[in-house]
């Protein structure tokens, strides 16, 4: 009886070894190489939509205090460090409270000057190209009733994306010219004039505030469904977005 409560509380052991192991390994692939990010507003469309769940990649960028869990004051600054593109997709936490994580694009690398002139994107005095791209219609709580004007524009290293520009005239449509200071960035929502960004109170945002570069959608829901309504993802699951690269 002794040797079957010995083996007994072995088999639980290992169990619970398993166990531990296969949470450490998720606290390093989290920490270290890739977390998951649901995108919670419209300011990425048509780029990114509601409901989509997608992975950012943590390396891309090296790493901060706010790449660990809680953001311990471990060390200041990047270790293992890169810049990023101009043109990356960035989830960042929000200056003003580091506490929430915010996705943009990044448009203005350090040193640069960028500016909003009657819709017009201009980076160091020069206008983006931007061409008709067709029109978007949202399918969940953005959708307005009315197709919008979808623009697309080309950065100078290639990078090409679509933008939205829902009204004319807006506060977002012209703005003062912003000089992005050294080890900072500038960020822009594709949905120029329904998106916080560094035109308003999220301001330039510091290379420690970089979490890493949206990379690859994995999941999404249309019709503003909750993930939990199991029922509802085979009439508004988008199956066309399933696995597709972040551009």
């Amino acid at each position: 009886m002794a040797e079957k409560n010995k083996k007994a509380e072995g088999g639980l052991w290992e169990n619970v070894k398993v166990i531990i192991q296969a949470l450490l390994l998720a606290v390093v692939i989290r920490t270290v190489l890739f977390q998951p990010f649901t995108i919670p507003s419209g300011s990425m469309m048509p780029t990114l939509l509601v409901g989509d769940y997608l992975f950012v990649n943590k390396f891309s960028y090296g790493y901060s205090k706010y790449s660990l869990p809680f953001s311990p004051n471990l060390f200041s600054g990047r270790i293992f460090a890169s810049e990023p593109e101009r043109g990356d997709i960035v989830v960042f936490r929000f200056p003003p409270n580091p506490d929430i994580d915010y996705i943009k694009r990044v448009i203005g690398l350090p040193g640069d000057r960028v500016q909003i002139r009657d819709s017009i994107l201009y980076i160091n005095d020069k206008p983006v190209p931007r061409q008709p791209d067709g029109f978007f219609r949202a399918d969940d709580q953005y959708d307005t009733g009315e197709n919008v004007p979808v623009f697309r524009e080309t950065l100078d290293n290639g990078v090409s994306y679509d933008t939205l520009d829902t009204r004319v005239g807006t506060i977002g449509d012209n703005t003062r010219e912003f000089i992005v200071p050294e080890g900072h960035y500038f960020m822009l929502g594709d949905n120029r004039d329904n998106s916080a960004d560094s035109r308003f109170d999220v301001g330039f945002v510091p290379a420690e505030n970089l979490i890493g570069r949206a990379s690859l959608i994995f999941f999404s829901l249309g019709n503003d469904t909750a993930f939990r309504e199991i029922w509802k993802w085979p009439t508004n699951l988008r199956w066309d977005r399933l696995f597709k690269v972040v551009e």
